[in-house]
């Protein structure tokens, strides 16, 4: 197996004990069946590569979240007849770029219905995007390309980072640098921050929206987040396709839709520091953006670890404690 990161090889293994609970929960109710695609062998050789005690807790942690879904989605228990084949799937990791940040996904294609499932664990990062001379977040993350201004002030920074990368062969480490979090990060977040609040002014009501789309995804789904000793559910109902009844069931819980922002309130340097900008915006979003260099050795692009600071009154969130 190709040698994978110690988080990548838990978030994978939090995969399959989802996909398989979801399984051994439903085929006594339902006709279910699974796709074996390449994501999915390789979640089930992350989840046999730990312990038998290891994987007893997945399971726990996952048939904790699967019971309290089957509560909220009676869909996942109820076909209309012997032909509505619960479709249970591992997605590629690939889709995320697209937009869609869901890892397991349960489909009932003659329901036309689907649910997905964003699976974490121990971490709550939405996204962890990239900047660079050549990356013009603008035109990925909301549809509208960034400035020549905003490329030139970027340009002078990246650029020597270049320099230096080529003339160490690669070698040179970002602590030889002394504080690059002010000769680095600082003109790079000046430049991210008045791009952002220039492309929100000249599109007005949209960018604020794409924006959280973006970042949350463009799909409804719920994140299901493992932790030492709990499980939280959180639901995003962006466009109403979650928590719905089947027939005269009504789920046992009532999932308000999410209300998007149409505004940027403001971006601001997060208190004391060279490294971290927060951005406020309407119905209650706000989101940190860290940025950060992702290897030891110089490169000519950062990184983004991008967080949801807090989210509408109407995000639902559910944690289970287990014992």
């Amino acid at each position: 197996m190709v040698k994978i990161a110690t988080q990548t090889i838990n978030g994978k293994a939090f995969e399959y004990a989802l996909l398989n609970e979801f399984l051994e929960r439903l085929k006594v109710l339902t006709f279910v069946s699974v796709v074996e695609n390449e994501p999915y062998k390789t979640a089930l050789k992350c989840f046999v590569s730990f312990d038998e005690k290891e994987q007893s807790h997945y399971k726990l942690v996952a048939s904790f979240a699967v019971n309290f879904l089957l509560d909220i989605e009676p869909r996942l228990a109820n076909g209309i007849n012997n032909e509505d084949i619960l479709q249970l799937e591992i997605v590629a990791d690939k889709a995320g770029q697209t937009g869609d940040v869901r890892d397991v996904l349960a489909i009932r294609s003659l329901q036309k219905w689907e649910i997905g499932i964003s699976a974490k664990n121990n971490h709550r990062a939405v996204k962890h995007s990239r900047l660079s001379n050549d990356i013009d977040f603008g035109q990925k993350w909301l549809g509208f390309p960034c400035s020549i201004e905003y490329f030139q002030e970027i340009k002078l920074v990246f650029d020597n980072l270049a320099k230096l990368r080529t003339t160490s062969k690669a070698t040179q480490k970002w602590d030889t640098l002394g504080d690059y979090h002010t000769s680095v990060y600082v003109p790079v977040l000046d430049a991210f921050k008045k791009e952002l609040l220039r492309l929100d002014k000249e599109n007005p009501g949209i960018v604020a929206e794409n924006l959280i789309k973006y970042l949350i995804g463009n799909q409804d789904f719920y994140k299901v987040i493992k932790g030492k000793n709990k499980v939280e559910i959180q639901a995003y109902n962006l466009h109403g396709t979650l928590n719905l009844p089947f027939e005269s069931i009504k789920p046992k819980a009532k999932i308000q839709r999410l209300k998007l922002p149409n505004r940027l309130i403001e971006v601001v340097y997060q208190d004391n520091s060279k490294t971290t900008i927060i951005v406020t915006l309407s119905e209650g979003w706000q989101i940190s953006f860290r940025i950060h260099n992702a290897s030891s050795r110089i490169e000519p692009s950062l990184k983004f670890d991008i967080n949801l600071v807090s989210a509408p009154h109407s995000l639902f969130s559910n944690q289970l404690f287990i014992g």
